[in-house]
């Protein structure tokens, strides 16, 4: 079934006349006026501001004013701005506890509230706000499903902290938790690192889930290009927030939509600038659900298919040491897609938000010159720091559907070692924080897939503690669940079909040899396809972990991670 598309040109076109217009409206405008709005707003687009400013994570503890500041901007372009909320959860906090369960989930509650606020109020625009990890995702999935003029507007990620000078993340401080465990560090160090390591507001500061998102917002043509890197705190990225809200009423008078916006192009742009920055695997994940609620035609194996073509020219933590702001400092995400642009690894006649195409938006920014640009950070096309890109996608008899790995060492990687087998997050954590693990172990965790978790939980916690422990290169992970965008090591999520279908991860017994190559893009358990069958009927059909609840509904609704564990059921199905 085709969506309807909403189309409007002139301002009695709006849906907002529906609420504002006529003498039938005048309990409407009763309700307006109570809250300041008179009859000049009336008159104009409704842009409708979705700000998830929480409380509850340093990612949207400072959104209130990035929002105000967009609410400038639609003012000064002669709108009529009206700020309504959404929830968030905090990844960083919630990692490594059953609360983990409910990241994914925000996303689809997250586009779910913002497309019923923009469809029961008659929304004639959205301005969507957002700052941790599934905000991002959550808030595009909305404005594509509206199909409402629409701009993405990121409220910019946190400033490096600085200990024993040089810069951290909570990336450090989650690793540090292993390096503890395997006395390579003290508790106090480990208490000074914690202190040191989030210094104020914005977004986890690496090349981490929130930053991906943001960076890949700008390749797909929602946001604007140069949008991405600047600081939450900082003057520029308030400029950025008013500049959003007047682009707001530019794609209403223009009636710039989503879909005029996005094509199979703008999805091939995004992959390659995720796969050149080395990018989050989640945005795997996110770029596949944008996709199906667009209508566009995206597999999991053209991630592989880009990421072969597209080398990595960017090195942001976790695979290197720098964060977003060293980006920022030298132009940022348009440095890079100029760059992409300059190789033919990009669509340049792709639109963008502004209504100028890639091409034309770049030649529009003021960038640092080609020649004047020298961080150790960045890297010509011509000499890369990989000749592929970061993201693999790994398929064999253990994950017919596909998994996804994001290289952050040797491209040339090869594993070959004993499954330790784990039906949960918390086992697998015990049993590294005692020292069990060994080199070549291949750590299995399952029942976390966006079915059987539910919610596919990310394992930062493990992942640090394993690379804390010394075995970034010969102890590999593999999961139905998801990864943080801070992991590094070969670790191997989004396993599909998961173990709650029945996927052949749900038959691996402790102790079955797990062949990993990267180069080959092989995944595969020494098990004939008869024993792993045998194996598989053998398994009682698995009860959902939770029987009502938020948990409970949106797990029967997910999707495989195979094709963006989707809960939409219009969106794209097998």
């Amino acid at each position: 079934m085709e969506q309807e598309r909403h189309r409007y040109g002139k301002s009695t076109d709006l849906p907002s006349h529906e609420v504002t217009e006529g003498p039938e409206r005048a309990p409407h405008r009763a309700m307006f006026r109570a809250m300041g709005y008179d009859d000049a707003d009336f008159s104009e687009p409704m842009v409708g501001i979705a700000n998830p400013a929480a409380d509850i994570t340093p990612c949207n503890v400072h959104l209130d004013d990035v929002a105000e500041a967009a609410i400038a901007g639609v003012e000064q372009a002669d709108g009529m701005p009206i700020e309504f909320g959404t929830i968030t959860i905090s990844d960083a906090i919630s990692m490594g506890t059953e609360g983990m369960k409910a990241s994914l989930i925000s996303r689809e509650v997250i586009a779910d509230s913002v497309e019923l606020v923009a469809f029961g109020e008659r929304m004639d625009a959205l301005v969507t706000v957002a700052g941790c990890d599934k905000n991002l995702p959550g808030m595009m999935m909305a404005a594509i499903r509206t199909d409402l003029p629409s701009v993405f507007l990121y409220g910019g990620s946190i400033l490096p902290g600085e200990h024993e000078g040089r810069e951290v993340t909570v990336q450090n401080v989650f690793e540090g938790v292993g390096a503890v465990a395997s006395d390579d560090m003290s508790e106090p160090e480990l208490a000074e690192l914690e202190h040191d390591a989030c210094p104020g507001a914005g977004s986890c500061g690496g090349m981490f889930t929130a930053n991906t998102m943001a960076s890949i917002s700008e390749a797909l043509g929602l946001a604007p290009l140069g949008s991405a890197s600047a600081p939450a705190e900082s003057d520029g990225r308030y400029d950025i927030a008013r500049r959003a809200g007047e682009i707001a009423l530019d794609a209403v008078r223009n009636d710039r939509t989503p879909s005029s916006i996005l094509s199979k192009a703008s999805f091939e742009n995004a992959i390659a600038v995720q796969v050149a920055m080395g990018g989050s695997t989640n945005a795997v994940l996110h770029l596949l659900a944008l996709a199906a609620e667009a209508g566009i035609d995206l597999s999991i194996e053209e991630f592989d298919a880009i990421s072969r073509r597209t080398p990595k020219i960017v090195n942001l933590q976790p695979g290197g040491t720098r964060v977003m702001k060293d980006l920022h400092d030298i132009g940022g995400v348009p440095v890079v897609v100029r760059r992409l642009l300059s190789a033919g690894l990009l669509h340049g006649d792709a639109m963008t938000v502004t209504g100028r195409t890639v091409a034309a938006e770049i030649e529009q920014l003021d960038l640092p010159a080609e020649g004047s640009i020298d961080a150790d950070f960045l890297r010509p096309v011509s000499d890369p720091f990989t000749e592929e890109g970061a993201i693999k996608i790994l398929k064999g008899n253990l994950a017919p559907d596909g998994a996804v790995l994001k290289a952050t060492g040797d491209d040339a990687f090869h594993h070959q070692g004993p499954a330790r087998v784990f039906e949960t997050e918390e086992d697998a954590m015990a049993y590294v924080q005692e020292g069990g693990i060994e080199s070549g172990d291949t750590i299995v965790i399952r029942n976390e897939g966006p079915r059987g978790g539910p919610g596919m939980r990310e394992m930062l916690g493990v992942t640090a503690a394993v690379v804390g422990q010394g075995h970034e290169d010969d102890v590999a992970l593999l999961t139905d669940g998801r990864f943080s965008g801070a992991t590094r090591g070969p670790m191997i999520g989004h396993v599909a079909p998961e173990a709650f279908v029945g996927g052949p991860i749900a038959a691996i017994e402790d102790g079955d040899t797990i062949t990993i190559d990267i180069p080959d893009r092989t995944i595969d358990v020494d098990c004939s396809d008869a024993e792993l069958d045998r194996r598989r009927d053998a398994i009682d059909t698995p009860e959902p972990a939770y029987a009502s609840g938020v948990l409970a509904k949106y797990g029967m609704a997910f999707d495989s991670a195979a094709n963006g564990a989707v809960t939409n059921p219009w969106a794209k199905r097998e």
